[in-house]
């Protein structure tokens, strides 16, 4: 379908003639005609772009606004995500933007810390199709001597955003539009997506493609059109950005546990830092005769935090902009519409406790870019395989995703625990944390993309159940064991409850 030439959008900048121009360039400028369209150039979509376009695909990149974007999440980058941009050959987006190298987290449980640095020796470059050996659900990782230590990056979201923009903008087989999606087109007859309605410069517009990439996002526009899952959020993450903050543990992530809801710190910058405060829904400290939310930092989340960092949270607090984000989980679904696929915060979400929003992202793209590759589906058209590998690529993902959404889900219900079976949980997780070795090796491991089996999530999340059950036995006198076997009894149901749900979640299509 061609279009007036002067209904068109501008043109990227380009130094050749438009008769030079390579002839699917022509044709995604003048026709909006192309291989792939992908909407969304965020994460999961600048990537997936670059990828497909790298592979000689033609491929537009639909965005609704190009500026760079200011948010308060999707700034810490697990080392499984940036092994996996290694992989793509995008690691070098992270530089030039005031990266923060990140080699583990700080667990300060009622001002008490313990270290959880990620697994030394372990091989972080990804061997996709390697198991890691993670024995009898430990983290005996593969081990090299020459391995560095893996290591994470944390930074300001919007710039890393905007590296990622730069790099797809000088690939010679994309073409990067500003415009607002409105719709998608569809086949009449047999319900096929072609590509998509949109707005560009208040003009109405459409571009079109042998296959339609969503991936618009948590505020997912076309979510309730396509798939049958709603997203669940019970709580916010409140983001404050301090500065010149004196950490407990440089070059850590902090999450701070005490009787309220966990608090995330962590370097953006070198001289940022994140401080995420998880706010429950309905919370009377957040009420309005108590201050509201900022009356609830102030009062409640304030006296918690380490001492080194209260001067800098205290200041953010009154001169800071205050913003929120939803914590939502949203589970894993088939790709079942020709023509199309939904993909990133758009398909699926886990609470961004754990940080692993991003390392999900980027291995999605690393798999796809096997999955729908040119030797395996040489015509994206074909909309039979396409959908017969999405299928795929849904089971196949599981390996590290289901280890990923649980870990974050089940860590959340510790973490802000709020009856006396979870906080027994969470005590026990602390002070198995403090065991050291492989009570922590390997919840790290997980918890990086770097173990990459679900089994050893349950064998851990379990021990921490067990030893949970352990203290509060241990510290019953013999007339109180009737009562010490009921609580027990009671904790290692509420385990059952917080992780059961999630993995029947995982294993549904």
């Amino acid at each position: 379908m061609s279009f007036p030439l002067g209904s068109l959008p501008p043109p990227l900048p380009t130094h050749k003639h438009p008769s030079t121009l390579d002839p699917n360039a022509v044709r995604r400028i003048a026709h909006h005609e192309s291989d792939v369209v992908v909407v969304g150039a965020g994460i999961l979509g600048t990537a997936l772009a670059i990828t497909f376009a790298r592979q000689g695909r033609s491929v537009i990149l639909l965005e609704k606004s190009l500026k760079e974007p200011d948010r308060i999440v999707g700034e810490l980058l697990q080392p499984g995500g940036v092994e996996a941009l290694k992989v793509l050959g995008l690691v070098e987006c992270l530089e030039q933007i005031d990266a923060v190298k990140v080699k583990g987290y700080e667990v300060i449980y009622y001002g008490t810390g313990v270290e959880i640095a990620y697994p030394d020796n372990v091989i972080g470059k990804f061997r996709y199709g390697q198991q890691v050996d993670a024995g009898r659900g430990s983290a005996q990782c593969v081990k090299s001597n020459t391995q560095a230590r893996p290591e994470g990056r944390s930074f300001h979201h919007g710039r890393f955003i905007k590296r990622l923009r730069e790099t797809a903008v000088c690939e010679p087989n994309i073409t990067v539009v500003e415009s607002t999606v409105t719709g998608t087109v569809k086949n009449g007859w047999t319900g096929q997506v072609l590509g998509v309605k949109s707005m560009t410069k208040g003009e109405p517009d459409a571009y079109f493609g042998n296959l339609t990439v969503l991936a618009d996002g948590y505020a997912s526009r076309f979510r309730k059109e396509y798939i049958s899952h709603t997203p669940v959020s019970k709580s916010k993450f409140w983001g404050l950005e301090l500065i010149d903050a004196d950490l407990p543990r440089p070059l850590h992530g902090h999450v701070v546990l005490g009787e309220g809801a966990p608090v995330l710190l962590y370097q953006i910058g070198s001289r940022e830092t994140r401080a995420l405060v998880d706010v429950p829904d309905g919370l009377e400290s957040t009420s309005t005769t108590n201050g509201g939310v900022k009356g609830h930092l102030r009062n409640v989340v304030l006296p918690s935090l380490p001492e080194s960092v209260q001067p800098s949270f205290a200041s953010a607090l009154e001169s800071g902009k205050l913003r929120s984000m939803p914590n939502s989980f949203l589970p894993p679904s088939t790709n079942r519409t020709p023509g199309l696929v939904i993909l990133g915060d758009a398909m699926n979400m886990r609470h961004p406790l754990t940080g692993g929003g991003m390392t999900v992202a980027f291995n999605d793209v690393v798999l796809l870019r096997g999955l729908l590759s040119p030797e395996t589906v040489p015509d994206l058209g074909n909309t039979k395989l396409v959908r017969q590998q999405m299928k795929t690529f849904h089971w196949q993902r599981k390996q590290l995703t289901s280890v990923i959404n649980i870990l974050a889900q089940a860590l959340y219900s510790l973490f802000a625990a709020n009856d006396p079976e979870l906080k027994a949980l969470q005590l026990g997780c602390f002070r198995y944390f403090q065991r050291g070795g492989q009570c922590i090796d390997g919840p790290v491991g997980l918890l990086a993309g770097i173990i990459r089996q679900p089994l050893v999530l349950f064998y851990h999340f379990f021990a921490v159940a067990l030893l949970a059950i352990w203290l509060v036995s241990s510290k019953s006198s013999v007339w109180r064991t009737p009562l010490a076997l009921a609580s027990s009894v009671g904790i290692f149901w509420k385990a059952c409850t917080v992780i059961f749900p999630f993995i029947f979640s995982e294993m549904r299509s």
